[in-house]
């Protein structure tokens, strides 16, 4: 049996009102932007046009349609084996971060290139920079320490003219250092963002992806391949999700005044309290939680800022005048 349906009458419960994948898809219009689709696609037992949602090379089909149906992108491709995300819920941290900067900024989002983003583990698909160029016109520095991943979103960024000028791909030469070697002495993010490795072990990450075949309806006893795919350092960390946040928190302390927003994904709910500790313990000025929902998935965005309220608006006046717009 194949995936679940998405059919262009089916909505998405939970995502943000500016995300354009809402309402579902719509396979004719994306066939339509990318005809290569045409052929992962099959009618369900419920009469709804659909993709295999755990063939590898069908979710990597529809990924580069919707980036080029609702982005523009232009050339987009992934190696093999690399992590394919889902682009509803990617664009969904982009228009949750575009949120977070309007907090206490008169209720408009900054917009343009007056302000920069850090992707930390842009991966091979540069998928969080294209969202956001295109919806808010935002700059970006996509940092990896995979080479062959580096190598991948910066071809996806030469390829496409509103991306060249807008991101930087850049190298993490030490697997231990998360803002070391990426943020320059002399630099300003407004943001960063990251969709820290989730397991904890190479077993737990095989363990997962049978327990997602299986939902998708695959037995226990087929060959385990990747629907989407995720080399090591994307699935998994000596400590798993917990182990890295809290590391991200503490070595965030060394750039306090260089980043007005930290923030990342946060998919287990349980540690959310090991989390808050950690922010306490780093002495943080501020921190926030925003619950994302995707169907029945539910994930979290956690941001904190080490920068005072009066050093806040002292930031927005130097780099966000004049590049609002309404939300």
């Amino acid at each position: 049996m194949a995936g679940t349906a998405q059919s262009s009458s089916s909505a998405k419960p939970g995502l943000h009102p500016r995300n354009l994948h809402r309402f579902g898809y719509n396979f004719a219009e994306l066939v339509g932007s990318s005809p290569e689709l045409a052929a992962y696609l099959f009618v369900n037992q419920y009469g709804n046009e659909s993709v295999d949602f755990a063939n590898p090379n069908a979710v990597k089909a529809l990924n580069r349609a919707l980036l080029v149906h609702f982005y523009g992108v232009e050339g987009w491709d992934i190696p093999d084996g690399y992590l394919c995300p889902p682009i509803p819920g990617r664009a969904d941290y982009i228009h949750h971060l575009a949120d977070l900067l309007a907090f206490g900024n008169d209720g408009t989002i900054p917009r343009g290139h007056s302000v920069r983003g850090l992707d930390v583990g842009v991966g091979a698909s540069c998928v969080y920079p294209v969202i956001g160029c295109r919806e808010y016109g935002w700059r970006f520095v996509g940092a990896d320490i995979d080479a062959v991943a580096i190598e991948s979103s910066s071809r996806i960024v030469a390829l496409n003219s509103f991306l060249a000028e807008a991101v930087e791909c850049r190298q993490q030469p030490y697997s231990a250092d998360i803002f070391r070697n990426i943020i320059l002495p002399d630099e300003r993010f407004d943001f960063t963002l990251c969709n820290p490795p989730f397991h904890a072990s190479p077993q737990e990450a095989a363990a997962g992806t049978q327990r997602k075949l299986r939902n998708l309806g695959h037995s226990r006893g087929e060959k385990l391949v990747l629907n989407f795919g995720g080399q090591a350092n994307e699935l998994w960390c000596e400590g798993g999700e917990e182990a890295f946040i809290r590391n991200m928190i503490t070595q965030s302390a060394d750039f306090s005044h260089q980043c007005f927003w930290f923030t990342t994904l946060v998919s287990k709910g349980d540690i959310l309290s090991s989390i808050h500790r950690a922010l306490k313990a780093a002495n943080v000025a501020d921190m926030r939680l925003v619950t994302m929902e995707q169907g029945q998935k539910i994930s979290r965005v956690v941001a904190w800022t080490f920068l005072s309220s009066q050093e806040q608006r002292q930031w927005r006046s130097e780099r966000w005048s004049g590049a609002t717009a309404s939300r």
